[in-house]
């Protein structure tokens, strides 16, 4: 069984950034970032080369695979980024979720 880290949260003002990382105990097959408001919907943001409408242009994803590690790089935070986020690894029909990592912009 794989489990994961997750570190970088924390507070910021509207247009500043912050970095997450994720980081697998094995070898994963594809890692995502997806993030979480409470009473709402799990929201896939991005992964393997895909990024939600809303956070095109301001979020990268990237992998160091040699790692088992992700990365998402937050630019021009906005409010409405503010989230619990959460990383997600699939490999061989299974996946694993970290627990969670809080970000809140302030306006």
């Amino acid at each position: 069984q794989v489990s994961l880290v997750e570190s970088g949260g924390g507070l910021v003002q509207a247009g500043g950034s912050l970095t997450l990382s994720c980081v697998a105990s094995g070898h994963v097959d594809a890692m995502y970032w997806y993030r979480q408001v409470p009473g709402q919907l799990r929201e896939l943001v991005a992964g393997m080369g895909m990024y939600a409408e809303s956070v095109k242009g301001r979020f990268t994803f990237s992998r160091d695979t040699a790692k088992n590690a992700a990365y998402l790089q937050m630019n021009d935070l906005k409010p409405e980024d503010t989230a619990r986020y959460h990383c997600n690894a699939v490999w061989a029909g299974y996946n694993a979720w970290a627990q969670g990592t809080q970000v809140t912009v302030s306006s």
